[in-house]
């Protein structure tokens, strides 16, 4: 992809919660040639996002769109920085990601991540109740509930963000234990626990992000696109 700045290898395998049905995921971030941005029709918010890889799950959001993710300490946008390994980094690639500390805040860590963590279980709850969907989704949505957590209170207390949980077979034991329950009182037990482990929690993040460095670094970024 033209203009590609970071790429990585994303999703349950990043994880370490592989299944044998499990796709491989990508996501990157690209860079828009800085004239297209200031023409009379710019790329939309909708439009800054491509999917470039055929028939493999991939995501690549445009820097601007994905500095405004990453800010929101959005769950999916913000783990590409925190990857062992990239499969594409360019200077600025590398650069960004020494500024990953740049996007953290409390409160809109704790707010992203248990709120993603919420959302994964009210999707649980839908398809267990109303869709009728396979066994495999509620297990799949029960153990990304309980990895979003584990990630977020990490981030929180510690200020760094792990990708890859310590050991799995929690996680496929926990996705288990919700397929014959259509309620999933064991995933509601859990987000409950973490809702204190938060709001006992002593935070080492920043109430603000610190926006200055990532101005300095996306105008420069701009600039060098300029004539591209």
């Amino acid at each position: 992809m033209k203009g590609l700045m970071l790429e990585g290898v994303v999703g349950s395998t990043a994880y370490g919660l592989t299944t044998p049905t499990s796709d491989l995921d990508f996501a990157g971030i690209y860079v828009e040639p800085t004239r297209n941005l200031l023409g009379l029709h710019p790329p939309s918010r909708e439009r800054a996002t491509k999917t470039d890889r055929g028939a493999v799950d991939s995501c690549y959001h445009e820097l601007g769109k994905a500095l405004g993710l990453m800010l929101s300490c959005n769950p999916t946008a913000m783990e590409i920085l925190w990857l062992d390994n990239q499969t594409v980094a360019t200077e600025f690639g590398l650069e960004l990601i020494g500024l990953r500390e740049c996007f953290l805040s409390a409160r809109r860590v704790r707010d992203a991540y248990f709120g993603y963590a919420t959302s994964q279980f009210h999707r649980l709850l839908d398809r267990g109740r109303f869709q009728g969907s396979l066994e495999t989704r509620r297990e799949k949505h029960a153990r990304h509930t309980m990895r979003l957590l584990w990630q977020g209170y990490e981030l929180y207390t510690t200020g760094v963000l792990p990708i890859r949980v310590p050991d799995p077979q929690p996680y496929f034991e926990f996705g288990q234990s919700v397929i014959d329950d259509p309620e999933a009182a064991a995933t509601r037990e859990l987000i409950t626990q973490y809702e204190i482990k938060f709001r006992d929690a002593r935070t080492v993040l920043p109430d603000k992000p610190n926006e200055a460095p990532l101005e300095d670094f996306l105008q420069r970024v701009r600039r060098a696109h300029l004539d591209i």
